[in-house]
């Protein structure tokens, strides 16, 4: 059976004028849907041997001579189908900034440190019931060109692969309470009545005694209740 079709009405427009570049690589013609073929319906497969037992903890897999700085954190789960089903072997990598808000990449320079024992990536597949849990640490905000003063709320990159290529989802994760989102040209493209499920709600279920705070982030690749995706 095809997937749906996303309902753009539950993500951004493709042309948000506050957020500077989708001017410049948003289409400025309607689009043209492309009949699915078995590529986009099957695949891609990834199987848990493909991944390193610390793939999923950002506080580990970046040591080089000690632990990271920052506060740690834990973020977890489900990963949801556009019917409310769990999507299971799910292959999900995130990608953020450090503590200080710096990114391990070259076009990044935010005068802030990088921190040796963090590369800021890591990856993980959802178990039969769609459940995914990283370890990580808190990414700092950091400022953007894209106005005067412009800052980018704490936030997590999120990539998924579900089922199927045609339900791959890019979004980002934001944190209760962040007063710069009300500010952030990227967060307020989505519509109002989607933004919550970008912000993810703290647990003290998921929290570790004397080790990491935690946050549920459930993930909704397509539908009526889908993530906004968030490039």
């Amino acid at each position: 059976m095809p997937f749906q079709a996303r309902d753009w009405d539950r993500h951004p427009a493709l042309i948000y004028p506050p957020y500077k570049s989708t001017v410049l690589r948003g289409p400025t013609r309607p689009l043209i849907p492309l009949r699915q073929t078995i590529s986009e319906t099957t695949g891609p497969f990834f199987s848990p041997e493909d991944l390193d037992p610390n793939d999923n903890d950002l506080t580990k897999n970046g040591r080089v001579n000690g632990e990271p700085l920052g506060e740690r954190i834990i973020v977890a789960g489900r990963v949801l189908d556009e019917g409310g089903h769990p999507v299971p072997n799910s292959l999900i990598e995130v990608w953020q900034a450090n503590a200080a808000g710096r990114y391990v990449h070259l076009v990044d320079d935010h005068d802030a440190p990088l921190d040796p024992n963090f590369q800021g990536g890591g990856r993980c597949m959802t178990d039969g019931e769609g459940n995914y849990r990283f370890y990580t640490i808190k990414p700092g905000a950091y400022p953007w060109k894209n106005h005067p003063n412009a800052w980018r709320p704490n936030h997590i990159h999120f990539s998924l692969f579900g089922p199927a290529i045609a339900t791959r989802l890019v979004t980002q994760m934001y944190f209760p309470g962040d007063p710069l989102l009300e500010m952030d040209p990227m967060f307020q493209s989505a519509p109002a009545e989607a933004r919550d499920s970008l912000i993810g709600r703290f647990s003290l279920d998921i929290t570790e005694a004397d080790f990491a705070l935690g946050y549920i982030f459930d993930i909704v690749l397509r539908g009526k209740d889908a993530t906004p995706v968030q490039q």
